[in-house]
């Protein structure tokens, strides 16, 4: 029988694994569903694989130098040391954070899986502002940046033992590392890409509603383990969160749908998993350290103002409307992001904050009102950070590596098909998607489009005898077709 460790504990380590497991599992599959169902049909394969290059792409950079960036030994106070987590001794080690001195129940191999995950589904939701227009070699380039000079120094900062952990800064989970900065960023990096076609933007309906039911309930679900592994332990602290973290889920949900029938007449689908989110978000830097019954009042407070940000904000002021984010990131991240961080500061009790081993004296409700200051002061830090080096990132890959943001408007046209050589789906043996009309000036027939309006019929191709199949790679008439002058 193999050895074990004095200081591993099993329970904890078989949590902590099962808990990174459900985060992981809110990306692929679940964001990655989400993004499929909800966007165009034609832009289905090109938003569930941004989510899924970001994923892997995450992992290798996060185990090469990006996780002692985030966790590792003090080199400035809003990032630690880069290097690798690869060797065998280092991961059979117990797990350690060098800089804030905090120690877990299980390995490091553990513990850099377990915050991968968190890394990963932050770029995922940023996705979720850029999707149906963004050059997806952009976004190939865009990831390891953003991960390395944001992601990592932000979660440095206020986890892994900087300068705002120090000042006291709450963020049970993340409602600052993970969503604030990904709604900041998704935000500005939309600003920076640019919209999609006027007519993608006037007929933005999801194509499988279904699928975003799927994903959103892979997503709730999943952040049992997100808000429950943060204790680092199998621990009384974990089910406090898990619980609240679905209290506050619900009532958000409720709140969004009421909101939706008051001033639209109806429940939205799409609105209810809106609320949903802006639930989970909102819970998020406060899951254990608050009792049920502020769950209840932040999921009030989430399911109110981010609505009124999205439906009445978003809608009516016409910069916000300038702005193509396409799946509401600004309100669904930044905003109830903003709302959970303030909310901590209020409503964090003492027992709670012990119990999550932390030395802050609870929040406004236990007679420490300036831990609201400290909140709003994170949260500064958080968007300032972001808007900067998102703004730099953008610029350094369009105007230092020439590399387009967005896509060309006949790529936009085309949607999957031009960027991958794929479609999402295929009718029946034969058919396919061709242009009935007018490209570049010209009257064009027979070119496969992926597109089911303005002149573009589906159905059985006339005009090309053979059309390729695979990737997209060698010689495809279809791609002829579109490139011939």
């Amino acid at each position: 029988m193999a050895t074990q460790p004095a200081w591993l504990d099993k329970g904890d380590n078989a949590w902590q694994m099962t808990a990174a497991t459900l985060v992981g599992l809110q990306s692929v599959p679940g964001l990655m569903i989400l993004y499929a169902g909800i966007v165009k049909s034609k832009w289905a394969i090109n938003s569930a694989f941004m989510a899924f290059y970001a994923f892997g792409a995450v992992l290798i950079c996060w185990v090469i130098w990006g996780y002692k960036v985030a966790f590792g030994k003090h080199m400035l106070p809003f990032a630690g040391i880069p290097g690798p987590t690869l060797s065998m001794e280092y991961e059979l080690t117990q797990a350690l954070l060098p800089t804030s001195g905090i120690s877990a129940n299980f390995p490091m191999s553990v513990m850099v899986y377990f915050q991968f995950v968190f890394a990963a589904i932050t770029l995922v939701i940023t996705a979720g502002a850029f999707l149906g227009r963004m050059n997806f070699l952009a976004w190939v380039v865009y990831v390891p940046l953003w991960l390395t000079f944001s992601y990592c120094v932000v979660a440095y900062s206020i986890w892994g033992g900087g300068f705002l952990a120090v000042l006291g800064v709450i963020d049970y989970s993340g409602g600052y590392v993970i969503h604030l900065s990904s709604g900041t960023a998704g935000f500005v990096g939309a600003w920076w890409i640019g919209p999609r076609l006027d007519a993608d933007r006037e007929d933005n309906r999801p194509n499988n509603i279904g699928s975003v039911l799927i994903g959103a309930g892979i997503l709730w679900l999943g952040w049992n383990g997100f808000n429950g592994g943060d204790p680092y332990a199998a621990s009384i602290d974990a089910g406090v969160a898990v619980l609240n973290t679905n209290i506050c889920a619900a009532m958000s949900m409720l709140c969004w749908m009421l909101c939706d029938v008051a001033y639209y007449g109806k429940p939205s689908i799409i609105g209810a998993v809106n609320g949903m989110i802006c639930g989970l978000v909102a819970i998020t830097p406060a899951a254990g350290v608050v009792a049920g019954w502020s769950a209840i009042a932040m999921g009030l407070g989430s399911g109110t103002v981010p609505w009124l940000s999205m439906n009445i904000f978003g809608k009516k002021v016409p910069f916000m409307r300038s702005v193509d984010d396409v799946l509401g990131v600004f309100h669904t991240h930044f905003v109830a992001g903003i709302v959970g961080g303030c909310s901590t500061g209020i409503f964090a009790t003492v027992s709670g904050s012990a119990a999550f081993a932390i030395t802050n004296p609870g929040g406004a409700i236990a007679g420490n009102g300036v831990q609201v200051g400290y909140q709003i002061a994170g949260a500064m830090f958080v968007i300032g950070w972001n808007v900067v080096w998102t703004s730099l990132i953008m610029c350094f890959i369009k105007y230092v590596l020439r590399i387009p943001l967005r896509m060309s408007d006949e790529q936009l046209l085309i949607g999957d098909y031009s960027m991958h050589g794929e479609e999402a789906y295929v009718f029946g043996e034969g058919s396919g998607a061709f242009v009935n009309g007018p490209l570049r000036g010209k009257e064009i027939r027979g070119a496969a489009m992926g597109e089911d309006q303005a002149g573009i019929i589906m159905g059985k191709n006339p005009e090309i005898e053979e059309r390729h199949t695979g990737s997209g790679s060698g010689s495809d008439p279809i791609v002829d077709e579109i490139k011939r002058d």
